[in-house]
């Protein structure tokens, strides 16, 4: 886990969203108890359990925006889940449990790249082994060299062939120096070879309600006892290159070690962050299926208290991963979950509606800022696209104005403005190859003032 500190977390965080400076501290104060948990004594760390965060805010200021970044800042696993894609048992929708199990999916993907940067060296000069087979297969040998008579009669006949056959290993050992240099140069990546490529036949499962857990198990079962299918193909060099790569670097890693590691990780730094928590409060007189929103956050509690889930690479214990609950809160508030479910929550932060100055800087700031963005797309058809800060300004203007006239979906308000505003430029942009395009005010009022003033039509088209 990288040792930053939270004011290094809150100002990474910084560089990609702006604002919610009270939802980064939060965040970048519980990733660093991890830090602080993993320096702690065995008997210690057992007892430190993680500090859950509740984010409370509208849709579009940045609650799944901090925590994705979050997680990849720290490279720890990651998943996000809607609560309500999961019900109670009994009801159609999935198994809470199957949460655990995506998270120990990502934690495998992450333990493979880190072995695989391990072995990437020997796994391309194996390759790169293979391929030379393929362009100089070794000569054969002729009758003689191996079946030597012990006969003094017969020993100078045996001298031509062997003496022959180490003429030839030479030669071909020559052939196979010049072809090394040029495959290394990549001389001979259009050269064509025949591969023989393994296919796993995997069945095919129908899943149901509680059902994930079976078909992993039957999947295993069946990838172990079904026979796989080899077929020969064309490929060039290049292409054969790669999937060799791919093939020797499965062949040098451990699976089971990258299952224990994977297992260990996702317990200890994996983070779950659920999102729309605030859907499955039942509202009042709640009848049918609503009534499984309850039996949702009863399948949660223990999840979130701990408990240990089996997944197809072993027992997962949940006591140490973090969860981040995140939701708007619009017709119910946090009170109105299981008491038991809240205190599972203890660190609840709140998200501000965005203004238009902050729609002003996340037009700006950001590295990747939605500004930018386009400038670099356009500039692939070698179009200069050039924004005033005027510009920017009347954007973030007409953005904060449709959000307070019709629904406030803040910060994704902005793509549906930017992409109004340039539709007519992309779509011409292929025709007007080097030249330069200013974006000023004037251009942003002539392009949105009559949709957004129009309240009906802002609400199909903004």
């Amino acid at each position: 886990m990288r040792d930053l500190t939270p004011r290094e977390i809150v100002a990474e965080l910084d560089r990609h969203i702006v604002g919610q400076q009270d939802a980064k501290r939060s965040v970048a104060i519980a990733i660093r108890n991890r830090w602080r948990r993993q320096q702690l004594a065995e008997e210690m760390r057992a007892e430190v359990a993680p500090k859950n965060i509740l984010m409370i805010g509208p849709t579009g200021v940045g609650k799944t925006e901090i925590a994705r970044r979050l997680a990849k800042l720290t490279g720890a696993p990651f998943i996000k889940v809607e609560a309500t894609k999961y019900t109670e048992v009994g009801y159609y929708g999935r198994d809470v449990e199957s949460m655990i199990r995506e998270l120990v999916e990502n934690a495998i993907g992450l333990v493979r790249e880190s072995e695989r940067a391990k072995v990437e060296a020997e796994a391309r000069r194996r390759a790169e082994d293979r391929l030379l087979d393929l362009l100089a297969p070794p000569p054969a040998r002729r009758d003689g060299d191996d079946n030597k008579n012990d006969d003094d009669d017969d020993d100078d006949d045996d001298d031509e062939p062997n003496s022959e056959n180490d003429e030839r290993s030479v030669r071909h050992e020559r052939t196979r120096a010049k072809m090394r240099v040029m495959l290394v140069a990549g001389d001979l990546d259009e050269r064509k070879v025949e591969l023989t490529i393994e296919q796993k036949a995997v069945p095919m499962m129908l899943g149901g309600v509680g059902m994930e857990q079976v078909d992993l198990d039957l999947q295993g079962m069946f990838e172990k006892i079904m026979p796989k299918h080899t077929s020969r193909r064309e490929l060039s060099v290049k292409e054969a290159r790669r999937v060799l790569f791919e093939q020797e670097s499965d062949a040098l890693i451990n699976q089971e070690k990258v299952n224990g590691a994977a297992i260990e990780l996702a317990e200890n730094l994996g983070i779950i962050f659920v999102d729309e928590i605030d859907k499955v409060v039942a509202s009042e007189n709640t009848k049918g299926a609503d009534v499984s929103r309850q039996g949702v956050q009863r399948d949660l509690l223990p999840i979130v208290e701990g408990t240990t889930v089996q997944t197809r690479y072993g027992y997962v214990k949940t006591d140490h991963i973090l969860f981040i609950a995140a939701g708007a809160f619009h017709r119910a508030s946090p009170s109105d979950l299981m008491p038991e479910l809240q205190g599972r929550f203890p660190i609840r932060v709140e998200l501000k509606d965005l203004t238009k100055d902050d729609f002003i800087r996340i037009l700006k700031e950001p590295k990747s800022a939605l500004t930018k963005q386009y400038v670099a797309l356009l500039e692939t058809e070698r179009v200069t696209l050039e924004f005033s800060d005027e510009a920017v300004d009347s954007l973030a203007e007409f953005a904060f104005q449709v959000n307070q006239s019709t629904q406030n979906i803040g910060a994704r308000r902005l793509y549906t403005i930017m992409e109004r505003l340039l539709e007519e430029l992309s779509f011409d942009a292929p025709e007007m190859k080097g030249r330069h395009v200013p974006i000023d005010a004037a251009y942003v009022r002539t392009r949105l003032e009559s949709i957004a003033k129009d309240e009906d039509l802002s609400q199909f088209i903004l």
